[in-house]
């Protein structure tokens, strides 16, 4: 997940925390992870995000669509994490299917050529 508005919001966070170090001493990750993101070098991970909304208490909206406050901790912020946490699961798994399907698709293709060149 990267997009142009969400990174720029990313390096709101940086500076509010005093730069990339205390910041990745603050969620406890690695300076470079956050130099990569906000070089996009690296997409924003949900990894990043749920640390960003749980750790330091900024809001989802916020973060992913820049809209409503920036800080909340209101309980629905964390459901939010987990609803956005469960679809990401949801999209790795239907991606993982594609795949399987792609991979079986091609295979069924060669055996149809392979049965064409022993019938002609």
């Amino acid at each position: 997940m990267s997009d142009e508005a969400l990174v720029k919001r990313i390096k709101v966070i940086v500076k509010e925390h005093g730069g990339q170090l205390a910041l990745a001493n603050a969620i406890g990750v690695d300076q470079g992870f956050i130099s990569k993101v906000i070089n996009k070098k690296q997409d924003v991970s949900y990894y990043l995000i749920r640390k960003l909304c749980f750790q330091l208490k900024y809001s989802p909206e916020w973060l992913i669509l820049g809209t409503g406050e920036k800080k909340i901790n209101k309980p629905e912020s964390a459901k939010l994490i987990t609803e956005i946490q469960m679809m990401r699961t949801e999209l790795d798994i239907l991606h993982a299917r594609m795949r399987a399907y792609e991979l079986e698709l091609n295979d069924l293709k060669n055996q149809l050529h392979l049965q064409q060149q022993k019938a002609g």
